[in-house]
C-alpha cells in the first residue's frame, strides 16, 4: 500500500506541475485547471485510503466543500483579490493547526514523543508554523485593504523597520530556545510573534502595491504547507509546497519589476507602502468633460483602438458590454486591440480574467511591453478605470510615490477617452496629470452604463 500511495502522490505531483505550466498562458489555462483538478482528486483519494477513520475527515469535508460552494457561487469576479487572499489566510492558520496538534501529540506523527521531539522536527515544525502564522494575519490585513475595512493608505509608525527586525530576530531566538528546551511557552509565544510580525510587514503596504503582495503571501503559504509537510513526513505536500512557494516568489519578482519595486524589499515588509501626494496643481487648466455620443463619433472614425481596462472595469462589470463596444467598432472597420499592465487591478492577471469570462479572443489581448509602442499608432485609447497604470507622472515627476513605475502610454494616442465615475484620485491616492491633457476627454459615469450609451450611439 505504500508504494502504490507514493507512485499515486508522485503522479499527483506531476499533474501539479503541468497545471502550473498550463496556467502560465491565457490559451492553456484551462488545460491546467483540469490537471490541477486531477492531481488534488488523487491527492485526496489517495490520503484517504491511507487512513484508519473517515468520519471525522468526512465531516469536515462535507463542511468545508459546502461552505466553498456557496461562496463560490456568490463571488463576485470583482472580489476575486479579496477571496485569494482569504485562502491564503486559511493556508497560514491550517499550518499553525497542524503545527500544535503535532507538538501536543508527536507520537501520531512519528516524530517522537512529548517532551522529546526530534530536533530535525522541531525546526520544520517550527519554521512552518512561524510562516504560516505570519501568512494568517497578514493575509487577513491584506483582505481587509482589498475589501475597504482597512484602509488603503500605507499605516506608518517610527522605527517599523528596525520594530520588524528585531521582532524577526526575537523569533529566531524563540525557535532556539523551542527545539532546546520543548516548552509550551515558547511555543505559543512563537505563535503569537509570528501573528504581530504578519500584521506589521503588511499594515504600511499601500493600496497600489496590493497585486504585489497578493502574490507575495501566496508564496508564503507555499512555504508554511511546504514546512508542515517535513513535520507530516508527507512528500505531495513537500512537493505541492515548494511549487507554490516558488511560482509565487517568482510571480512576485516580475510583479515587482513591473512596478519598479525592490524584491527584498517588498518581502522583508513595509518597504513597498507608497505615500500618497496632495493633488497636483494645474493652475488653471480644466479637463474636457465629454458625453457617450462624442465617443462614439470618434470611435467610428477612427482605424485603430486600444481598450485600457482597469478596476473601473472590474467595479462595474462591465467587461461583458466592452466586448459588445469591441465587436461593433470591429463590425465598422476599426482595428481593436486591449492593453493589460501586469498590476490592474487588484491582483496578478485581474483583469485578463474579467476579459476571458467575457469570451474576448486571446490574440487581442497584449501585456505592457508589447503593445506600449502602438500607442503612438492609436487613434484612440478607450481607458476604462485605470488611474494609477496610465499616470504619466510616474515618467516624469520624481517626487511621485509611483516614479519609476513602467505605465501605459496611452497619452500618447490622438485621443483619450477615460471613463471614471469622478475626477477622483486613483486606488494609490494620486492625482492623475493624463485628466488634464489636451487630447483627453473625461467620460464621467460608471464603466458599464457609460460603454453601454456608446454601443447605442452606434445604432
Amino acid at each position: 500500500m505504500e508504494t502504490l500511495s507514493t507512485l499515486a502522490y508522485l503522479v499527483s505531483a506531476v499533474c501539479f506541475i503541468m497545471a502550473l505550466r498550463g496556467l502560465s498562458g491565457p490559451d492553456t489555462a484551462q488545460k491546467g485547471v483540469t490537471f490541477g483538478i486531477a492531481g488534488m482528486a488523487i491527492a485526496i483519494v489517495t490520503t484517504l485510503l491511507m487512513v484508519e477513520s473517515w468520519s471525522l475527515i468526512i465531516f469536515g469535508v462535507v463542511i468545508g466543500g459546502a461552505i466553498g460552494t456557496v461562496i463560490a457561487k456568490k463571488i463576485d469576479m470583482t472580489d476575486l483579490p479579496q477571496l485569494v487572499a482569504a485562502f491564503h489566510s486559511l493556508v497560514g492558520l491550517a499550518a499553525v493547526f497542524v503545527a500544535a496538534a503535532a507538538f501536543y501529540n508527536p507520537e501520531s506523527f512519528g516524530i517522537g514523543l512529548p517532551g522529546d521531539i526530534h530536533t530535525s522536527s522541531l525546526i520544520e515544525m517550527s519554521l512552518g508554523l512561524a510562516i504560516g502564522a505570519i501568512t494568517f494575519t497578514g493575509s487577513v490585513i491584506a483582505f481587509g485593504k482589498l475589501q475597504g475595512i482597512v484602509s488603503g493608505k500605507p499605516v506608518t509608525y517610527p522605527s517599523q523597520h528596525a520594530i520588524n527586525a528585531g521582532l524577526g530576530g526575537l523569533m529566531i531566538f524563540l525557535i532556539f530556545m523551542l527545539c532546546a528546551t520543548q516548552s509550551v511557552f515558547f511555543f505559543w509565544t512563537l505563535v503569537l510573534l509570528a501573528f504581530l510580525l504578519g500584521v506589521l510587514i503588511i499594515i504600511p503596504i499601500g493600496g497600489a502595491d496590493m497585486p504585489v503582495i497578493v502574490s507575495m503571501l501566496n508564496s508564503y503559504s507555499g512555504w508554511a504547507a511546504a514546512g508542515i509537510g517535513f513535520t507530516l513526513q508527507n512528500n505531495l505536500l513537500i512537493i505541492t509546497g515548494a511549487l507554490v512557494g516558488a511560482s509565487g516568489a517568482i510571480l512576485s519578482y516580475i510583479m515587482c519589476k513591473a512596478m519598479n519595486r525592490s524584491f527584498i524589499s517588498v518581502i522583508l515588509g513595509g518597504f513597498g507602502g507608497e505615500q500618497a501626494s496632495g493633488a497636483t496643481d494645474h493652475g488653471d487648466r480644466q479637463a474636457k468633460i465629454g458625453s457617450a455620443e462624442d465617443a462614439a463619433f470618434i470611435m467610428r472614425n477612427a482605424s485603430k483602438v486600444i481598450i485600457v481596462p482597469g478596476y473601473g472595469m472590474a467595479v462595474a462589470q462591465a467587461q461583458h458590454v466592452v466586448k459588445e463596444l469591441a465587436d461593433t467598432l470591429k463590425a465598422e472597420g476599426v482595428e481593436v486591440s486591449y492593453a493589460i499592465h501586469p498590476v490592474a487591478g487588484r491582483m496578478p492577471g485581474h483583469m485578463n480574467v474579467l476579459l476571458a469570462e467575457a469570451n474576448v479572443p486571446y490574440e487581442d489581448v497584449h501585456e505592457l511591453e508589447d503593445i506600449n509602442r502602438d500607442f503612438a499608432q492609436a487613434d484612440v485609447a478607450y481607458v476604462i478605470g485605470a488611474n494609477d497604470i496610465t499616470n504619466p507622472a510616474a515618467k516624469n515627476d520624481s517626487s511621485s510615490p509611483i516614479y519609476g513605475m513602467p505605465v501605459l502610454d496611452v497619452e500618447r494616442a490622438k485621443t483619450v477617452l477615460f471613463v471614471k465615475r469622478s475626477m477622483g484620485s486613483g486606488y494609490a491616492g494620486i492625482d492623475n496629470p493624463l485628466f488634464y491633457a489636451d487630447n483627453t476627454y473625461m467620460l464621467l459615469d460608471d464603466a458599464k452604463k457609460m460603454t453601454e450609451n456608446i454601443v447605442k450611439s452606434f445604432e
